[in-house]
């Protein structure tokens, strides 16, 4: 059950308290990750402009559940996985997911990218989190992963702006025969 603290639709409330928050709880069924990560990304939507980093948050997200569903409490259905978002008013998203596992020590797993784990069919997860979110962090010895992305809204503004500044320009300059 979804601990919504702050309505999906109301905007204003959203910009009143500067930050809205996403609780759910899922069971440790791969079958669950889809249904939550839909509702999360609906949330998302809702709290923040779109700047084009919304199929990085997803993905990111999407990891880090699977990570925790699967390695973490090894699809026990007894153990639980916790996922809580947090929007704030300027575009950051920041996400924390939590299993009932041991943890791990992320530094000890290896690089995809290194030429004998490139053909390896899994331990992409980790890799990619970080590649997608701006900040990736593991705590309580790694059975929580906290995961924050900026907003790319004032970036994409501007470079909209910039273009429409060059294009203008462009039309502008008089012809060189």
């Amino acid at each position: 059950m979804a601990h919504i603290q702050t309505p999906l639709s109301c905007r204003e409330d959203f910009i009143r308290f500067r930050s809205s928050k996403l609780r759910q709880s899922l069971s440790s069924q791969v079958t669950a990750i889809s249904p939550l990560v839909d509702q999360l990304m609906m949330f998302i939507r809702n709290c923040r402009k779109t700047d084009g980093s919304e199929l990085e948050i997803e993905t990111a997200v999407r990891e880090a559940i699977s990570n925790a569903i699967i390695h973490g409490n090894h699809e026990d259905l007894h153990k639980r996985v916790r996922v809580m978002c947090r929007c704030n008013s300027d575009g950051e998203v920041r996400i924390t997911v939590r299993d009932e596992g041991p943890g791990f020590k992320s530094d000890a797993v290896p690089d995809p990218t290194s030429p004998e784990n490139r053909l390896s069919t899994h331990g992409r997860g980790i890799y990619l989190m970080r590649m997608l979110m701006d900040e990736v962090s593991f705590v309580k010895g790694g059975s929580v992963v906290r995961m924050r992305k900026k907003s790319n809204a004032d970036a994409a503004t501007q470079r909209t702006e910039r273009s429409k500044c060059v294009s203008s320009q462009v039309s502008q300059a008089p012809f060189a025969d």
